[in-house]
């Protein structure tokens, strides 16, 4: 049986919710199949306030096994670097991170508040994630911090994190798999490839059959800002509820996986100069695209121009 405490920080909630979510398998079954013994979370335990002090104190006094501990939300150092800004019991939460952390066989972060610092790292809250700051390494931990099993602090990306990234993480490290991980300790699995690759509507991007407007059939990397030749992610992979994804719906992808989130600038607006976006698609350089763009463009084909997908 693996223990897995969970510890809400500075977080909306979102990647909670989007574990409840999961489908194939539900929680229960996640549970259930991988032997897991919840000790805590916040929206599933009912243990007392009481209890639950004192069930954190013997997992820092070792009394108590942990295997997996999984943060959600930043870690709010505010205010002057006291943490009290997130408190629990009168202890502020980064330190009760810090403590569980050491005892723990894996830590995780979900999503991207807890992985790179999030809507907060900006802010007064002197918002970090555990192991970077945006895309510095350092966080709360340390570039150096490595949990029991020798692995630094799985960072699981987006706004949510999507429930099949979590329970496939937590299914490889309950059964002792290997994560391969990217330069931003993101399991390759799911993060080795961009939201862009499996996007329907890859062929009007090589093409730059554009749109101004939401909802369309054309892309929206040119003029509306979408993120999905940029961030790394499986959301055209692993479809939300099985269904669909922004891009699918007509809404640009906003880079919800990428250390900068959120960035400081709008989301649905491509930066440009002269036409020419500031940020390319990974792998590709400018002189390069500015030949190719322009080509691609005149040698769209009619049925792309009149917006009618490929059969």
């Amino acid at each position: 049986m693996a223990s897995l405490f969970w510890l809400q920080c500075g977080a909306c909630g979102g990647d909670t919710m989007s574990l409840l979510n999961a489908e194939s398998p539900d929680l229960l079954e996640l549970v259930d199949t991988l032997d897991i013994e919840l000790l805590w979370h916040p929206s599933l335990s009912t243990l007392s306030s009481q209890a639950q002090g004192e069930l954190i104190e013997s997992l820092i006094e070792g009394e108590q096994a942990l295997d997996v501990l999984v943060v959600e939300g930043s870690i709010i150092r505010g205010p002057a670097g006291t943490g009290m800004f997130d408190a629990r019991g009168g202890r502020p939460k980064k330190d009760l991170v810090a403590a569980l952390a050491a005892r723990a066989g894996s830590v995780v972060a979900a999503g991207t508040c807890a992985a790179f610092g999030g809507i907060g790292a900006d802010s007064w809250t002197q918002a970090s994630g555990l192991q970077f700051l945006k895309k510095a390494p350092g966080g709360l931990l340390g570039k150096d911090f490595r949990a029991r099993s020798g692995l630094p602090v799985i960072n699981l990306a987006g706004c949510p994190c999507h429930p099949e990234v979590m329970a496939g993480t937590l299914s490889a490290l309950i059964a002792g798999q290997t994560l391969e991980l990217d330069e931003f300790n993101r399991p390759l699995d799911w993060y080795g490839m961009t939201v862009h690759q499996g996007c329907t509507r890859n062929e009007y991007h090589e093409y730059r059959v554009e749109e101004s407007d939401f909802a369309q059939r054309g892309c929206l990397f040119f003029h509306k800002g979408c993120h999905g030749p940029l961030a790394d992610g499986p959301c055209n992979k692993l479809l939300w509820n099985r269904r669909s994804t922004k891009t699918r719906a007509g809404v640009p992808c906003f880079g919800c996986t990428s250390p900068e989130f959120p960035a400081p600038f709008p989301f649905f607006d491509t930066r440009n100069i002269e036409g020419v976006p500031i940020e390319l698609p990974k792998g590709i350089s400018r002189a390069h695209y500015m030949v190719y763009k322009s080509m691609a463009a005149a040698a769209a084909p009619e049925r792309l121009k009149r917006r009618e997908t490929k059969i």
